[in-house]
């Protein structure tokens, strides 16, 4: 009897080809509007996460290195453009969300693991990334544990539905361009 070789689809689109740097360049624009309309709006960026929306979606469609761009790049641009997040947070935010995007890609495309827990996971990663990085530069005004309350607990919906639906989605485009 001879063993077959099932070969699973790659659960990440390849990051190459000017469509694929065209549709990653349109999630980093995504993440760069999304949070100027909230501000824009008066919504709380603490609750929404606008930011963190498309770059894990990167992350989740184009893998590793998607995700990588999308993260460092969208707070810096946003930074050059809007002056937001503010320089104070912008260390911070780059490497949460840098941790957010390549993690989420490595995780669905090099482990294969399943989209859900590829993003709990990274989101879990980034958040104790983003404090680590303000416990090193001092940048914690409060306990630590006053801080985390304030800053990371108003956004745990956001993270229950980035969880939720955004392997969903990424699974869903994937599938689309596979065709």
């Amino acid at each position: 009897m001879s063993e077959t070789s099932v070969s699973l689809p790659n659960p990440t689109l390849s990051l190459s080809g000017v469509k694929a740097y065209f549709l990653t360049a349109l999630l980093v624009g995504a993440a760069v509007v999304l949070p100027a309309i909230a501000h824009f709006t008066g919504a709380s960026v603490r609750i929404l996460l606008p930011m963190h929306w498309p770059v894990i979606l990167a992350g989740l469609v184009y893998g590793t290195r998607g995700g990588l761009f999308a993260g460092a790049a969208s707070p810096i641009i946003s930074y050059l453009i809007s002056g937001m997040p503010l320089p104070g947070m912008l260390p911070a935010i780059t490497v949460e969300l840098a941790v957010y995007g390549s993690l989420t890609g490595f995780l669905r495309q090099q482990l294969k693991w399943n989209g859900f827990a590829s993003v709990a996971t990274a989101l879990f990663a980034g958040r104790v990334a983003f404090v680590m990085v303000f416990l090193f530069t001092d940048g914690i005004a409060t306990g630590l544990t006053e801080y985390i309350r304030s800053a990371l607990v108003p956004g745990l919906a956001a993270c229950v539905l980035q969880i939720t639906l955004l392997p969903l989605l990424g699974n869903w485009w994937v599938r689309q361009e596979d065709r």
